[in-house]
């Protein structure tokens, strides 16, 4: 391999590493997303009383986010290609902030599913935006760490945003009032996010031209000499790895999104919890996600930099966070004893959040005018399965009346998405004539 296409030697000075305050600013907003989504689930006690609502109507009016969500990530990731990362951000920032705070003004539950559908439709850029700014600020070596920087807000969210909602509510004495509220602060997010935010480094005021060459001189895709002036043809990477992406994705989305829906009712039902306990649970089982997350960021950009390729790195560590989830969820479906159960789903937490890397393969597969397609599909995949999962598993304990077969289908999903990510290729390069080449 020539030295062009090495991530180079020196390093910037703390001062001068800019990039990782976007991604700063990317883990906020992905925290105060994650808020947004729980705000109603926190509220629904409430709501359900003063509106009558059925368990079926609630159990609609909690899925129909992910309806819009999920339809329209592979459009959000067009208008990322098309307009850029800053205005999209900007624009959807402001669009959710406007329809959390409508559900503030429902009548009922029609009103509410309409108003979480346009949450849905102005949140579904979001998470691809993040893949679209690694793509042009980060190196090949630094994709790990924005990704996981990026999407370890979620867990955070969940974690401290239910807690943070349910005091709004209370010092409120209002669940309306707190989603205007809510909806009202997100907005003003969105003029920090066009302050903060911009497409590429060389446009930022606050980048000096050192960084702009150190990030030039560490991207593998620029350094295959591959004219980025020239469209794409289709998503630039080859079919069957979108397809493995895709799959893996949607497995791992099975797990989190049906912890995150059901975890709670598991505590409660099956180990028997009461709420502070179950409050306290999540919490630790959230921010142990956190940690998982961040950890196989820094920990794969540790070993890219020693020279290990992103094919072994990606998919060791991915391979660990499968197996582990594999073991974890299947031995929880015969745990009786609530300290033993958190502990295990602690676990499965620390190392299925690893599944947050996912977020840096669009960066590293995809060319740049493709990046936020790839990413948009991918997380569409994630998105349907947040649509199916409560559906599913709904059946399932209908059908068996317990949650030990619910545990061992989440421990099956576990193991797809390990072999998911195991038919991904890394090695190969994005190309701009729709033919594939390859990297040793």
């Amino acid at each position: 391999m020539s030295d062009s296409t090495m991530a180079p030697s020196s390093k910037i000075p703390k001062a001068k590493s800019f990039r990782w305050v976007i991604f700063g600013t990317m883990f906020f907003l992905l925290a105060v997303n994650l808020m947004d989504r729980i705000t109603l689930s926190i509220g629904m006690p409430y709501i359900k009383g003063e509106f009558n609502l059925s368990p079926t109507m609630q159990g609609l009016i909690l899925s129909s986010f992910f309806w819009s969500y999920a339809l329209l990530q592979v459009p959000g990731g067009w208008l990322l290609d098309r307009f850029g990362p800053r205005k999209v951000i900007t624009g959807a920032l402001v669009g959710w902030g406007i329809f959390q705070a409508v559900i503030g003004l429902a009548t009922g539950g029609v009103s509410l599913i309409l108003s979480r559908i346009g949450l849905g439709v102005m949140e579904a850029p979001v998470s691809p935006s993040g893949a679209k700014l690694s793509s042009t600020w980060l190196t090949q070596s630094e994709r790990g760490r924005g990704a996981v920087i990026m999407d370890s807000g979620s867990p955070l969210g969940v974690a401290i945003g239910g807690i943070i909602v349910a005091h709004l509510i209370l010092w409120f004495d209002s669940w309306r009032v707190t989603f205007i509220v809510v909806g009202v602060f997100t907005m003003l997010l969105g003029f920090v996010a066009w302050r903060v935010l911009r497409d590429r480094p060389a446009e930022h005021p606050s980048v000096q031209p050192q960084e702009v060459e150190y990030i030039a001189a560490g991207n593998r895709i620029s350094a295959t000499g591959i004219d980025e002036s020239v469209p794409t043809k289709g998503l630039g990477i080859s079919w069957l790895t979108m397809i493995a992406i895709m799959v893996g994705r949607a497995s791992w989305g099975m797990v989190y999104w049906g912890l995150l829906t059901w975890g709670p009712s598991y505590l409660a039902q099956a180990q028997g919890l009461q709420l502070a306990s179950i409050g306290n649970s999540t919490f630790l089982i959230f921010i142990m996600g956190t940690a998982g997350c961040l950890f196989s960021g820094f920990f794969v950009d540790y070993l890219v930099k020693k020279g290990v390729s992103h094919n072994v790195a990606l998919k060791s560590l991915l391979s660990l966070s499968g197996i582990v989830g594999l073991l974890t969820l299947y031995a929880l479906s015969t745990i009786t004893n609530p300290v033993i159960a958190v502990g295990l789903l602690s676990v499965a937490a620390f190392f299925m959040m690893f599944g947050s890397l996912y977020w840096s393969f669009p960066a590293i597969l995809a060319p740049k005018d493709r990046v936020g397609m790839v990413g948009g599909l991918m997380n569409m995949a994630n998105s349907c399965a947040g649509i199916l999962v409560p559906i599913m598993v709904g059946i399932i304990l209908q059908a068996t009346g317990s949650y030990e077969s619910v545990l061992v289908y989440f421990a099956i999903c576990a193991g797809c998405y390990t072999l998911g990510t195991l038919c991904i290729n890394f090695n190969k390069l994005p190309v701009k004539t729709g033919q594939l080449s390859f990297q040793k």
